[in-house]
């Protein structure tokens, strides 16, 4: 019964969201091209907010302002691109190495 009070909560914060992002298009000058990661961000929210521990939540999180920060202020990451994966897989790593010691 919890799980589906959770699926219920993230699909109505999705929905707002969706609204939210909709109308800001069509009243502003931010395309919804430009604020699409915004729903990606509440979705992760949404997964630390059900368990703060859950690292795909925080992953997802980053993900989604990371997006959100390329499409509204034109930060190039695909300068930084070579020195993303290995440092996802560095922290990864240690973060599965550090879980298995509890």
């Amino acid at each position: 019964m919890a799980s589906e009070k959770r699926s219920l909560i993230t699909g109505g914060l999705i929905l707002i969201t969706l609204g939210v992002l909709i109308f800001i298009s069509k009243t502003t000058s931010y395309s919804f091209g430009q604020t699409w990661p915004v729903l990606i961000i509440v979705i992760g929210l949404s997964t630390i907010i059900q368990r703060f521990r859950d690292f795909g939540g925080w992953f997802i999180t980053i993900a989604g302002a990371a997006f959100l920060i390329n499409e509204l202020y034109g930060f190039d990451l695909s300068k930084y691109s070579q020195y993303l994966l290995p440092t996802i897989l560095i922290l990864l790593g240690a973060f599965i190495l550090l879980r298995r010691k509890k």
